[in-house]
């Protein structure tokens, strides 16, 4: 049995600007109120949902002393870190796994080694802790909504957990356990921003951390040849050999982005990009509860260079909610994906579609603009059988010396409300990562990227005649594209500790030109074993 912890820690104060109203939980998108996807999930999350009740917000100075007594828990964390390393150390490393946490898809596998057969990892236990802070400085805009990001300098700090166990059953199946502890608020409670600045956040109504089950399913690789593979240990992924092309079945508790559009340049907010225009593509409003979690059934077919992959998910029972509609004939997500993977000029590379179909008791903004053409309602117009359809894109590729550029678009109709990531129909993002070996430094990384976010003509009159969303909406609307840029660099201390800061401004935010522009900046600790 091999044992290993892995930790991410994320810490800045939170400081709300003298005046200002108390903080409070960001609303996971109701992952609709949400995920950030969360890590993705991949996760994600923000505001509340107007369909359900409001959940009132601790004061300030009960969150401040929750987080009181995390800080002196990360502080011992991060000692152990250096303490338990060297210990750590005396095992063989294994290759770097996403300390998300996702479900690592069967598409891409290592290449075939003639090896012999390593022994298999029967049990795992896995461990991960991130506490994140963002902070902005105050920004004009000459009028605010309630769904408005908060023009008054602010800050927000959250705090996710996650302990990762895995057993291995018989011949291919796999059973994974994954409990999460999650708290803290997202900047004017992860309102304001479409492609909100933070994947680490939820819209909830609460702050105080709680405990959830995160994942828990079952996995089963059914062999088809073509070589074998080593798999390495991590978080959800126990070690051993399998064959390079396999079917690989997963049913249970899942994110929808642990199969379905994973880039692997962008796909972390953990260690990599933290915009839910970045790590997800942001059109794609893919099936979840309000923190990023669903049950459901997914297959990937992977053979040799390509892979296929087709999954059905829950969807909530009302936007951005926790409870998810079991009655698959009422809601579903149903999504498609074809990746191909290639070589240009010795360097590897990716590309990737995805097509999917949302149905749910959804309300249209047409009918909520012809019933009321001022200050429109869509939770008044839900009815069964509304559906949300789009595709996705993505592509990455290496070009040498550590560094990798990728892109993602997105689409969806934009006729009926956004139901469970966020509030985007159109989304292109480009960026580079940057392997810190092309300046001595394997274990540092630095990224660059821009997502551009827009809406369909019905869902912008809707918000400009004054209606709201779960996660945008000022009262009244000047359109324009939503632009978000983030850098970041992330500086490993050690094998084990690493430092990071990023830098987003934020243009037009909540697609209004008349609000802005806002600088976001986080600092942030990550630790992993």
């Amino acid at each position: 049995m091999f044992v290993r912890f892995h930790c991410h820690l994320i810490v800045t104060p939170n400081r709300p600007s003298p005046g200002q109203a108390p903080l409070s939980a960001p609303a996971p998108t109701c992952i609709g109120d949400h995920r950030p996807g969360r890590r993705r999930a991949s996760w994600a999350q923000s505001s509340s949902c107007p369909s359900t009740p409001e959940v009132p917000s601790a004061p300030d100075e009960l969150v401040g002393a929750r987080f009181g007594l995390l800080l002196p828990l990360t502080c011992s964390l991060l000692a152990a870190a250096f303490c338990f390393a060297p210990a750590f150390a005396q095992e063989p490393t294994p290759e770097p796994v996403p300390a998300s946490g996702e479900v690592q898809p069967a598409a891409a596998p290592p290449a075939v080694t003639a090896e012999q057969p390593k022994k298999e990892e029967r049990f795992s236990v896995h461990f991960q802790a991130t506490v994140a802070t963002q902070w902005h400085p105050s920004f004009p805009a000459p009028y605010s909504g309630k769904n408005s990001l908060r023009p008054g300098d602010e800050s927000a700090t959250s705090i996710v957990t996650d302990l990762f166990t895995g057993a291995r059953l018989w011949k291919g199946a796999e059973a994974y356990f994954q409990p999460e502890l999650a708290g803290g608020a997202g900047l004017s409670s992860t309102l304001g921003v479409a492609a909100f600045p933070s994947g680490e956040v939820y819209r909830i109504g609460n702050p105080a951390p709680s405990v959830v089950v995160a994942r828990a399913f079952l996995r089963q690789v059914i062999g088809r040849g073509g070589g074998t593979t080593h798999v390495d240990a991590g978080p959800n992924q126990l070690a051993g050999t399998r064959d390079r092309n396999a079917l690989t079945i997963t049913v249970g508790k899942v994110a929808t982005t642990d199969f379905i559009d994973s880039n692997p340049l962008s796909n972390d907010p953990h260690t990599g990009f933290m915009s839910w225009g970045l790590w997800a593509s942001a059109a794609y409003d893919y099936p979840a509860d309000t923190r990023g979690y669903t049950w459901g059934l997914a297959a990937d077919l992977t053979n040799d260079w390509w892979s296929a992959r087709l999954g059905m998910f829950l969807e909530p029972k009302v936007a951005n909610a926790e409870d998810l509609e079991w009655d698959i004939s009422k809601a579903r997500g149903l999504v498609a994906e074809y990746e191909a993977r290639y070589t240009l000029a010795g360097l590897s590379g990716a590309a990737r579609i995805l097509a999917f179909l949302n149905t749910a008791h959804m309300g249209s903004y047409e009918l909520a603009l012809q019933q009321a053409p001022t200050a429109p309602d869509v939770t008044t117009t839900r009815a069964n059988g509304r559906t949300k359809a789009g595709f996705a894109a993505s592509a990455n590729q290496d070009l040498g010396h550590g560094l990798g550029v990728f892109l993602r678009l997105s689409y969806n109709d934009g006729q009926n409300e956004t139901w469970a990531f966020t509030e985007i129909d159109r989304s292109l993002a480009v960026g580079a990562v940057q392997s810190g070996s092309h300046w001595g430094r394997d274990g540092d990384e630095a990224g660059l990227a821009v997502v551009a976010s827009g809406l369909s003509d019905i869902h912008r009159r809707y918000l400009a005649a004054g209606g709201f969303g779960f996660i945008i909406g000022d009262g009244r609307l000047s359109y324009a594209p939503e632009v978000l840029v983030e850098a970041y660099y992330r500086c490993a201390l050690t094998r084990n500790v690493a430092l990071g800061v990023h830098y987003q401004p934020i243009f037009n935010p909540a697609y209004n030109s008349a609000r802005g522009p806002v600088n976001v900046f986080t600092g942030l600790v990550h630790v992993a074993f």
